[in-house]
């Protein structure tokens, strides 16, 4: 690695973690009223943003992980490419915590390492098991996102719109990796990334 990619990657992660976030695309609640909310509904919707944000620190990392350890020159640009979209999710979604009145999670600097570290290890495998878990993890960020539309009133149609824009673009992050020559992960290691997204939504709604 030469020392200016170094110096880029340092600098992604560092913005991630200390929550400056370039965006290339406007926030998907645009113009749309603000909601008057019940005092419980809006920390309801600040803490799933919370987690939403969480989610998106976690793919910075991966997605810089898994580029750095890629061989394949198109599995990396791909990787990068999904990251700047990423990078809008980071914006939006924290831009829509502090209109809630809430604050990102205390644990990002620690969700970043070790989600480093997993894409990292991902990468190791070779570019189909890489893309692999790349899909796996578009497809339950895609479920997770769907559970919390439900829990959202439907009067707050700001976060509405950031997380259904969300959704649409992990779902076509998710063809893309399959498009590319994903191979299915097995059970097992679904059920285990399940259970440690589990573990990290569970902390985030509440620190």
């Amino acid at each position: 690695m030469t020392l200016e990619r170094a110096i880029a990657e340092f600098d992604r992660a560092l913005r991630a973690v200390a929550g400056v976030h370039r965006t290339g695309r406007p926030s998907p609640a645009g113009d749309l009223p603000e909601a008057q909310l019940e005092d419980a509904r809006r920390a309801e919707a600040a803490a799933l943003m919370r987690v939403n944000h969480v989610g998106e620190v976690c793919a910075q990392a991966l997605y810089q992980g898994q580029a750095l350890t890629a061989r394949d020159p198109g599995t990396r640009r791909s990787l990068e490419g999904a990251a700047r979209e990423e990078e809008d999710h980071l914006a939006w979604s924290a831009e829509r915590i502090r209109e809630l009145g809430g604050r990102p999670s205390l644990l990002n600097p620690l969700w970043y390492a070790g989600s480093l570290a997993i894409g990292v290890a991902a990468g190791v495998l070779g570019d189909r098991w890489n893309l692999a878990f790349l899909a796996e993890t578009e497809r339950q960020v895609e479920e997770h996102l769907s559970g919390h539309l439900e829990r959202l009133d439907a009067a707050d149609r700001r976060t509405r719109a950031v997380v259904e824009a969300m959704r649409a673009d992990e779902a076509r992050h998710r063809d893309s990796a399959i498009a590319l020559g994903a191979a299915e992960l097995p059970q097992p290691a679904k059920a285990a990334m399940r259970a440690l997204a589990k573990v990290m939504t569970t902390l985030a709604y509440r620190v």
